[in-house]
């Protein structure tokens, strides 16, 4: 597919920079089935240094991490090593001890109970097992404030250790399942999560720049973490993820480039073929890209740990449902995306698109909180919309 993007495209990441408020600095690409359409580049890595954003610039990739452990885990499926619906805990253990959740008695301790029902490993590629984050749900939020709950992001296997907030298979409550995930992998394959990434998908997808731990060239290359403050200025911070994590988290510890994740996407859009070999069957690629949820749905985020609570919603409007392990549009999208489209978002306002049915791909990458900043998810759409009006254009009109 041959699409005229840089003079469109190039011109968007500057603007999201250099406005008033702009975002430090921003990497983005995109792709089709045979290799990347788009590399472009802006801003700094960090706002008080010299270094400029280049396209082999290292992010942490946050919640994105979740399509790479979907990857790993469905390898699996497929070679008849884990069973979607058995009990989890044949794999993870400790996952069978976590009691539910029923509130907080007068003097603030939690009212436990056994579950009901076992949570098996589809409940937490599906985000139904019952688990939350601490900046998204208020009752992790007081357990993390009140109880010592350690924070997700610690790295730390406590941090997975939390009670449940409803019997598994309830409802969808979007948390640290794929973390878990990422434990019921280590438990089939007897190695650590890093390592099974390293050689069933890194090695066979040529991905060079992605890992749990940073490198010596990959912190070289590393954009600093900023924080948007109340007057919409931007504050660099030296926050980043354990550099030793007890757990290699599988729902968001990796740290990686944008070209290595096209890769991947490219994965899901050859229908799991790889740059150097088949990693997935196609039957897998579309069980996988169907609804899992049912008549349940999507919803926004409530952002329980900030003064100024937001609701986070991905492309406002059409109704979305959940695959394994990915965010699908049931409608089609104001950008020009299609129906059946799967994405997902890292905390940091990292965003990527999987279109299977026009074989384009996306990531836009940016390392800034709040989740959901306006002005990076603003830059983001307008990115993708611009995508879709040149093929739509491309294609006489036709855009689907």
């Amino acid at each position: 597919m041959n699409l005229p993007l840089r003079s469109e495209l190039d011109p968007i990441l500057e603007r999201t920079v250099t406005a008033s408020p702009g975002v430090p600095g921003v990497v983005a690409m995109v792709t089709d089935r045979r290799g990347n359409l788009y590399e472009g580049a802006a801003g700094k890595r960090r706002l008080d240094r010299e270094a400029e954003m280049t396209a082999d610039t290292v992010f942490a990739l946050y919640s994105t991490t979740k399509a790479y452990t979907a990857t790993a885990a469905l390898q699996l499926v497929e070679e008849g090593l884990l069973d979607l619906d058995a009990p989890a805990k044949q794999y993870a253990p400790e996952i069978g001890n976590l009691p539910l959740i029923e509130g907080f008695d007068p003097r603030g301790e939690p009212i436990l109970r056994p579950p009901k029902r076992e949570i098996t490993t589809r409940m937490l590629l599906t985000h139904t097992a019952g688990f939350g984050y601490e900046f998204f749900h208020p009752t992790y939020f007081r357990l993390h404030r009140t109880r010592g709950q350690p924070s997700s992001s610690s790295g730390c296997k406590a941090s997975l250790l939390t009670p449940l907030l409803f019997e598994p298979g309830e409802r969808w409550e979007y948390g640290t399942g794929m973390d878990w995930c990422g434990q019921v992998i280590e438990g089939v394959v007897g190695r650590r999560l890093g390592e099974v990434f390293a050689e069933r998908l890194f090695a066979p997808l040529g991905i060079e720049s992605t890992a749990f731990e940073l490198t010596g060239p990959m912190r070289a290359r590393l954009a600093v973490l900023h924080q948007r403050q109340p007057d919409g200025s931007l504050r660099a911070t030296d926050f980043e993820l354990p550099a030793n994590p007890e757990v290699h988290m599988g729902g968001h510890g990796l740290y990686g480039t944008v070209g290595d994740f096209m890769k991947l996407i490219r994965l899901w859009l050859n229908e799991g073929m790889g740059e150097r070999r088949r990693l997935l069957r196609p039957e897998t690629i579309r069980m996988a890209a169907e609804n899992q949820l049912g008549a349940r749905k999507v919803g926004t985020f409530p952002g329980v740990a900030s003064r100024h609570p937001r609701l986070a919603e991905f492309l406002p409007g059409p109704s979305k449902s959940w695959g394994l392990s990915f965010l699908i549009h049931e409608q089609d999208l104001s950008t020009g995306r299609p129906a059946g489209s799967l994405s997902w978002a890292g905390l940091a306002n990292t965003f990527f698109w999987i279109d299977r049915k026009n074989g384009l791909g996306g990531y836009w990458a940016t390392q800034l909180l709040p989740f959901g900043d306006p002005i990076s998810f603003g830059g983001y759409v307008d990115f993708e919309s611009a995508v879709y009006a040149a093929c739509h254009r491309r294609r006489g009109g036709d855009s689907r």
